[in-house]
């Protein structure tokens, strides 16, 4: 199974990530990593250490000739604004001119919890590693899982439906087109706009807010929908509650920093109608194979996947970082006063769309691996193969005109 973890502060010598569990086999080099690090970096509303930072990978380990050899890699993301944090962030050393602690929290932030549970008097080491750019580390461990999915014909991609009130009313016309190719076309058609919207309109009002929030010292979050195409009925379980690929997933994405909020499908309309408006209904389709007229389940009953495709959505609050600060305490003296100002975005609602599809891709690929096993790709890729055709013959042998009728043998 597909297990990683990361290292680094935000304004350390760099970012690390070790990434167990990959099959060998697997083509990797760091260009897929590098694409998905930059698309990170873009949006409308980012800030200037986005100007400061152009993220690539280096690979220490893991991988001969291009492809995975079945240990693990070591990833490294450098820094490129470490020299100028050399005194404030010195490893081993306190530097020769003292650095100015930081006192007062940020409402929102893990400053406030996080300075008290470690007992810090300086809330800086909790900045540095509460900080969202630790998450070009983990799109970084999480891009080669991204690969092994799309190497066994399952594409993530996601758009933006909302930055602030600039809400979308319906479903944009161009979606079911593009997820009927795959949800990587989809990404690739938002990664067109700066605010990774579908519709012009509603760019054009995203783009406003967001310069009239620049302008006001504010910040905007923003609603993130987020599809997967060609998963497998399946995978997932419904024994136990630890093996629900519901709450895995929803762990992952409630891990990204500023997201409070998770919805499969249209959660949150079903809990207010009535159940024959909810559930999607099962027809045979043309093609002799099982098939739904709606998905507002979102792609997963029981805990599991169902063939249809995987819808989330999800919830990323305003940046807590406000150039016009809120009002906080110094934790040293008690006293009343204006919250800390850092270095931030005023929307990164983009960008996290872009760490969303990465950080489900190992929970889905370790789904994958859960049901089909393989230490290879091209071992996983042929039990995959096989349980698909297996399906097909399955629902045929039902189907076909010349077959027995289900009454007299029916579904085993």
């Amino acid at each position: 199974m597909i297990r990683y973890l990361t290292a680094g502060e935000s304004h350390g010598p760099a970012l690390t990530a070790i990434v167990d569990g990959l099959p060998a086999g697997l083509p990797l080099t760091p260009e897929p990593i590098n694409l998905q690090l930059r698309r990170r970096q873009q949006g409308y509303g980012r800030g200037n250490r986005m100007k400061i930072e152009t993220d690539t990978v280096e690979i220490l380990s893991g991988v001969r000739f291009g492809k995975t050899i079945g240990s693990p890699l070591t990833l490294l993301i450098r820094n490129a604004d470490w020299k100028n944090w050399t005194e404030k962030m010195s490893q081993f050393e306190p530097p020769e001119r003292p650095v100015k602690p930081v006192e007062v929290p940020r409402p929102g932030h893990a400053d406030f919890a996080g300075a008290l549970k470690y007992g810090f008097e300086d809330i800086r080491p909790v900045i540095e590693r509460a900080s969202a750019r630790e998450t070009a580390a983990r799109v970084a461990a999480c891009t080669p899982a991204r690969v092994l999915l799309a190497e066994c014909g399952i594409h993530i991609g996601s758009y933006l439906s909302a930055i602030g009130p600039a809400i979308e009313k319906e479903t944009p016309p161009a979606l079911p087109a593009l997820l009927a190719e795959n949800a990587e076309k989809l990404s690739q058609k938002a990664d067109e706009s700066p605010v990774r919207m579908l519709d012009p309109a509603l760019e054009a009002q995203a783009i406003k807010l967001i310069d009239e929030a620049k302008q006001r010292g504010d910040t905007l979050g923003g609603i993130i929908e987020v599809f997967v195409t060609g998963l497998p009925i399946g995978l997932g379980n419904y024994t136990q509650f630890d093996r629900k690929l519901d709450g895995e997933l929803g762990k992952a994405i409630l891990s990204i920093q500023a997201v409070k909020g998770v919805e499969i499908g249209t959660a949150f309309r079903n809990a207010v109608s009535w159940g024959s408006q909810v559930h999607d209904e099962i027809f045979i389709g043309e093609s002799a194979q099982p098939m739904r007229k709606t998905n507002r389940a979102g792609g997963l009953e029981g805990g599991m996947t169902n063939g249809e495709i995987l819808h989330l959505r999800l919830a990323m609050k305003p940046i807590s970082t406000l150039m016009n600060p809120l009002h906080s305490i110094n934790l040293r003296t008690m006293q009343e006063t204006l919250s800390h100002i850092e270095r931030s975005d005023v929307c990164a609602a983009p960008a996290c769309a872009v760490i969303a599809e990465a950080v489900i891709a190992p929970v889905l690929a370790n789904a994958l691996l859960e049901k089909f096993g393989g230490d290879s790709l091209n071992e996983l890729q042929e039990r995959l193969a096989r349980y698909r055709q297996k399906l097909t013959e399955h629902f045929h042998r039902f189907t076909s005109p010349d077959c027995s009728s289900p009454s007299q043998g029916g579904l085993q």
